[in-house]
């Protein structure tokens, strides 16, 4: 299986936000709709990245970000 992805805009890249399945907050770097199946049969969704305040970055569901404030 090739990877296969696609950079979405979306008004909050780049500005604080707040995951609230686990309540953590970053920096919303992409948003990227992608491929994330393992089998031959493609299952297609929409990843918000996430980088935290230590440089790291966790991915969660674009619907489960909200604005963190300024």
């Amino acid at each position: 299986m090739a990877e296969v992805y696609e950079y979405l805009p979306h008004p909050l890249l780049r500005t604080r936000v707040r995951d609230i399945a686990s309540g953590a907050e970053g920096v919303l770097m992409a948003v990227i709709n992608e491929n994330v199946s393992a089998t031959g049969i493609e299952h297609w969704v929409e990843l918000a990245y996430i980088r935290r305040a230590n440089g790291r970055e966790f991915t969660t569901a674009v619907g489960n970000i909200e604005s963190a404030g300024p």
